[in-house]
């Protein structure tokens, strides 16, 4: 094991990584005077993941949708009973969540920590499913469906994505379906769990006032032997057309003001690494100079009452798939939607003001720096970065290596009016201008 030092002297931090002799690699980012600790076991595996071909196998396989965070809940059960307990026994915070690419498992403590990183890898690495517990699942887990097809903010963006996509499974909810779910079974969590929780396709991200070589040697000891063929996971994903899937998706809810999601669908896409963290980097100025607060374009919007304070916008952009989102409540969702389709035509127009940038640019630096103060920012984006390729410290070069003409070019290849849809939730039905 080659314990390697990098140290990132435009932040002030300094983090340790060792790749284990299993694959696993395992970083640690010392915070002296932190009391809190802070870890995350996280696996290259998602909600997308419904279509692979594993390592040494003959064929690819389907899996039902909502699988990977259906497995996300089981791990926290042994048969020694909820991990959860044993987790709050020792005075520690403890939780999990399943995105469209990854699945994180992370402890939080000031005390017991050495007993608390045993745990959290014993919990990871040691899976027990039952066909009785699996079957209790099924009715737990459509209880959280349903409450997310009952919330308005949820539904917003999932219409929005199913507007946007027409194959790609990010058009489906992270959590599957009540149908769905329905076909899972303790053999196919085992095989995925066979599949995607390998130490190779996996990492551990340790934070907080911590010696180095003591916590990879731990984390190293307390893993188990692995078996089988190692190797790349092949992932399988539909034919997606660059074209949207349809302009809207419109829906009555029991809301007492509308919400709109305006979104893009990016169409440049299947690569990682240094590219696409340019994409990103630039996607972050592009909207922070278009739609943030101090943008000709919030003001107008906010002064005219069409949105308030808790109007945002975001990209989310992997490998295989792009998408940029915008809005939030509105009282005239449709008038807002044809401002911000006018106002997309103007910058399209107009291109990128270069003070802008650079404003936007010293911002974002700023606003990246200070967010290594917090572990909970620096383990997840740490990760995140990690499963596309890509060190998080990279961010701060590629802002600098960012141009004015680059924006431009991303602003003309992401806001294509043809690659615009929106979707809208209303009170009671009311139907949309045509």
């Amino acid at each position: 094991m080659n314990l390697q030092r990098c140290q990132y002297q435009a932040v002030g931090e300094t983090v340790y990584a060792a790749e284990l002799d299993d694959g696993l690699h395992v970083y640690v980012m010392p915070k002296p005077g932190y009391n809190k600790k802070y870890v995350t076991f996280a696996t290259h595996y998602g909600s997308v993941d419904s279509h692979f071909k594993a390592p040494g196998d003959p064929a690819p396989v389907n899996v039902p949708d909502g699988i990977a965070h259906f497995l996300e809940h089981k791990m926290f059960e042994k048969e020694e009973g909820n991990v959860f307990d044993r987790f709050a026994a020792l005075g520690a915070m403890s939780n999990a969540f399943t995105t469209y690419t990854s699945t994180s498992y992370l402890c939080s403590a000031t005390e017991n920590f050495p007993d608390c990183l045993d745990l959290l890898v014993d919990m990871v690495t040691r899976p027990y499913f039952t066909d009785e517990s699996v079957a209790k699942e099924k009715g737990i887990i459509g209880q959280e469906i349903r409450m997310y097809e009952d919330s308005p903010r949820w539904r917003v963006r999932d219409n929005l994505l199913t507007a946007l996509y027409q194959a790609h499974p990010v058009r489906i909810n992270i959590a599957g379906t009540v149908e769905s779910i329905q076909d899972i079974t303790k053999e196919l969590l085992y095989r995925c769990y066979r599949t995607f929780y390998r130490p190779e396709n996996m990492n551990l991200f340790v934070t907080g006032e911590i010696e180095p070589g003591w916590a990879i040697d731990r984390v190293a000891a307390r893993m188990p032997a692995q078996g089988g063929p190692r190797g790349d996971i092949e992932r399988l994903f539909p034919d997606e057309p660059s074209t949207i899937n349809r302009p809207t998706v419109d829906e009555a809810m029991a809301v007492a003001v509308p919400l709109v999601l305006v979104g893009f669908k990016d169409r440049d896409v299947g690569y990682d690494g240094p590219r696409l963290l340019d994409k990103i980097v630039y996607m972050d100025i592009l909207l922070e100079v278009l739609l943030g607060r101090s943008s000709p374009i919030y003001d107008s919007l906010y002064q005219d009452g069409l949105i308030d304070e808790r109007f945002a916008a975001d990209y989310d952009g992997e490998r295989d798939y792009g998408y940029v989102a915008i809005g939030g409540e509105s009282r005239d969702p449709d008038l807002l939607r044809e401002r911000l389709a006018a106002a997309f035509a103007e910058a399209l127009d107009r291109g990128v003001d270069p003070e802008a940038f650079e404003r936007v640019r010293r911002k974002l630096t700023g606003g990246f720096v200070a967010g290594f103060n917090s572990p909970e920012y620096a383990a997840h984006n740490f990760t995140l970065y990690r499963f596309r390729d890509v060190d998080i410290f990279d961010y701060l070069t590629a802002l600098g290596r960012a141009t004015p003409e680059g924006a431009d070019e991303r602003l003309r290849a992401i806001f294509d009016p043809s690659a615009m849809a929106a979707s809208v939730i209303r009170p009671g039905g009311i139907p949309g201008r045509a």
